[in-house]
């Protein structure tokens, strides 16, 4: 399979790491639920997340008017979304990161050390992707 690079869908990403993040805490509302679960089925089924938008823009309102104030804006933090970079600090640059498996959204992780299992994405249930950084 051929991934096409890009900057990928920034709400898709967000909403992927709340998933990992909380996924209890995001879905306990009835009408979320439906809503993510909507998103999750329409994108796991090939529909470009870009088509979705006023789903998103729901879960948005959902998740603000809760007092989520993260929402799942690019411009906020979600838990989990910044972490040091592996080698910074000791003269050695990372190698990778780990990306979307699939470049839909614009989600990357660096890798934990030592963690038995690779990050994964919460929209299409795969371990994310390894990218090779380059000079």
């Amino acid at each position: 399979m051929t991934v096409e690079p890009g900057p990928g869908h920034e709400r898709l990403a967000q909403l992927c790491r709340r998933l990992m993040a909380a996924p209890d805490g995001l879905t306990a509302d009835a009408r979320m639920r439906e809503l993510v679960d909507g998103i999750l089925a329409e994108v796991r089924a090939g529909r470009p997340p870009q088509d979705l938008e006023d789903r998103f823009d729901e879960v948005e309102e959902l998740l603000l008017a809760a007092g989520h104030s993260a929402g799942l804006g690019s411009y906020r933090t979600t838990p989990g979304a910044y972490r040091r970079l592996p080698g910074g600090g000791h003269g050695h640059p990372p190698l990778y990161v780990l990306a979307c498996p699939l470049g839909h959204c614009s989600r990357v992780e660096a890798p934990e050390p030592g963690a038995g299992r690779p990050a994964h994405c919460q929209v299409f249930e795969r371990p994310l992707r390894e990218i090779t950084l380059r000079p």
